[in-house]
């Protein structure tokens, strides 16, 4: 599974200690980070995570766009939830992209944490068929060039 991870600034040290819990889990799979929280997370738990852009520099637009193309399977996404951080319309559209492509998205630790272990036992399974880079759709694809 394609798994991405996004965190504000006051949640990348909650975001890598959920890592840190949950890296047996997260090391079976493909991680995509926005770059200065792919690099806390890669540091405390040795995971090999792909970065993108920061945040600040696109990189929640560049994982927007892989939502689009069916290429993400799950979104970790902690957001800063104080009252005066208003969601902007980068962090709109990504979460409106997961539910138009029906992508599980996680905006808090207990979320998150039902999410990985729901992945964990297979219940997310589904989402291998629709994701044109899973090894699923990659053997179709093998099997029809071989005709």
């Amino acid at each position: 599974m394609e798994i991405a991870i996004i965190a504000h600034d006051l949640k990348k040290e909650l975001m890598t200690q959920f890592c840190i819990a949950y890296c047996g889990i997260l090391s079976k799979h493909n991680l995509y980070g926005t770059s200065i929280t792919a690099k806390y997370i890669s540091e405390a738990t040795g995971l090999e995570i792909e970065r993108v852009l920061s945040g600040a520099q696109g990189g929640i637009q560049q994982i927007a766009s892989r939502i689009a193309c069916n290429e993400i399977d799950v979104l970790l996404y902690f957001r800063d939830t104080r009252p005066e951080s208003l969601a902007d319309e980068e962090e709109a559209e990504v979460l409106r992209l997961c539910d138009a492509y029906n992508v599980p998205v996680a905006t808090n630790i207990a979320t998150a944490e039902v999410i990985v272990t729901a992945l964990d036992r297979g219940d997310l399974a589904w989402r291998e068929v629709v994701n044109p880079r899973s090894a699923y759709n990659q053997k179709k694809r093998a099997e029809h060039q071989t005709f």
